[in-house]
């Protein structure tokens, strides 16, 4: 169990963005969805949303957690997953009193 936590926390995040046209990031642990407008992918520091057009991906490695992308680029958001985990609870609560 230990090795595994020492693989994924060894990913270090980072983002490279050339002239809007390409993006190059850092510590991807998996690509949750992906079409030509808009990418969703889990890094070490949390979910990562990219917004933009004719977005592709050019390299994936998963083993470095490297993602090479390009297309023009319009936004980028990290997403709060504490939020999403009080919707999801406070739900519940209300269908079970």
């Amino acid at each position: 169990m230990d090795k595994v936590r020492d693989v994924d926390s060894g990913f270090n995040h980072g983002l490279t963005i050339a002239e809007r046209k390409s993006i190059v990031i850092n510590g991807v642990k998996k690509i949750e969805s992906f079409d030509n407008e808009e990418f969703l992918m889990e890094t070490t520091l949390g979910y990562l949303a990219i917004k933009g057009d004719e977005l592709e991906i050019i390299k994936l490695d998963t083993y470095q957690g490297n993602v090479s992308i390009k297309g023009r680029i319009d936004s980028l958001m990290y997403l709060d997953n504490a939020g999403k985990k009080d919707k999801e609870s406070s739900l519940i609560n209300k269908l079970f009193k």
